[in-house]
């Protein structure tokens, strides 16, 4: 355990976060708004990268800083980003306008995710990254494997839950959400999982495209 905690410290020790994010960083703590750590930032970045993601969803918006990775993963992708507190909005609006996001490329819609998550249309995205309300991760991953196109993939921090998830004594409500959905997604045919222990936890799901005969 010690050894593992030494890696995690030294993984977050070496990611560089670009001084933008930073600012947006503190002022997610301000807020309370729990940003991902700047080891998660980086990894959701290369995978946006290495979709050539142009188009993004993002459930929990935060204070900016995980949409500000994404971008910076994608710089050419345009972000629909969806919270429901107007207060994180307005904060990753200003975090945004600070890293001379162009406002065409930022969408932010205020509401709950499982209102507005049906309405978007479907296998039209390349990354989504739901970042929000444990207790209904099935229900926001399920809907977002239902956004991204063929081979695209939704992303989920914080899956480990600094380490209860691991704890098979857990049994509140959010460990028992996250561990159901890491079981069920790495046993889906329809999906690829992998399990990273960076930071606080991401789970990554890349859809397959059907077989054609």
């Amino acid at each position: 355990m010690a050894e593992s905690d030494a890696i995690r410290r030294y993984v977050d020790e070496a990611t560089v976060e670009p001084e933008v994010i930073e600012r947006a960083r503190a002022r997610a703590l301000e807020l309370g708004a729990a940003p991902v750590s700047p080891a998660v930032g980086a990894q959701i970045a290369v995978v946006a990268a290495a979709t050539a993601a142009l188009n993004i969803v993002e459930v929990g918006t935060g204070a900016g800083v995980s949409g500000l990775w994404l971008l910076r993963g994608a710089p050419r992708a345009t972000l629909t980003t969806i919270d429901n507190e107007p207060e994180h909005l307005a904060a990753a609006r200003t975090a945004f306008a600070e890293a001379g996001v162009a406002p065409a490329r930022a969408r932010f819609i205020t509401g709950r995710a499982a209102e507005v998550l049906p309405r978007m249309n479907e296998a039209s995205y390349d990354v989504v990254l739901v970042d929000a309300d444990p207790e209904g991760v099935l229900e926001y991953v399920e809907l977002g494997l239902r956004l991204v196109r063929p081979g695209g993939t939704v992303l989920v921090p914080r899956v480990l839950m600094g380490g209860a998830v691991a704890d098979p004594v857990r049994r509140d409500a959010r460990t028992t959400a996250y561990r159901s959905l890491i079981q069920e997604t790495q046993n889906s045919p329809a999906v690829l999982g992998a399990l990273s222990i960076v930071g606080e936890g991401l789970l990554q799901l890349t859809t397959v495209a059907a077989e054609t005969r």
